[in-house]
């Protein structure tokens, strides 16, 4: 018997092209999770250094290296004078509106909501609830980049 027989074969293609409402859900997603996992080592007493590569040109000779560094992230999130916590949705250096009227901030109990509420707005942004957001977010962006 061939080693091919037990495999199931198809005919397929890869699709090279990605939709750009799905490309950006994914950047949000991926921030998201950056967030919690950010959150997380936050509660846990521990330091979230993510690791990046970085391309550094050296002046006098003109040889690029590759170099390991960490990743600055800012948290979303800070406590208000009453003691609540206030949490933003990024896209990018934009503030997404998240309601009518210019409302652009989740208002939360304590810190302990939230891990929640960044898990809620993760699987709100996989079911595409924030894509006229992301998409106000994304053209201001690069109308400011046209100037």
């Amino acid at each position: 018997m061939s080693a091919l027989a037990v495999l199931k074969l198809v005919v397929s293609k890869k699709n090279r092209t990605v939709s750009p409402v799905i490309q950006k859900r994914e950047k949000l997603t991926a921030k998201l999770a950056e967030q919690i996992a950010f959150f997380e080592a936050q509660q846990g007493g521990e330091i979230y250094a993510p690791k990046r590569l970085k391309t550094v040109v050296d002046r006098a000779t003109g040889e690029r290296t590759v170099i390991t560094t960490v990743k600055r992230v800012r948290e979303w999130y800070w406590r208000t004078g009453d003691g609540k916590v206030n949490l933003v949705i990024k896209y990018g250096a934009k503030t997404l509106a998240l309601g009518k009227g210019g409302k652009n901030a989740i208002e939360l109990a304590n810190e302990n909501e939230v891990l929640d509420a960044l898990r809620l707005i993760k699987n709100a942004v996989g079911l595409g609830e924030l894509d006229d957001a992301i998409a106000e977010a994304s053209t201001a962006t690069r109308t400011a980049f046209k100037k």
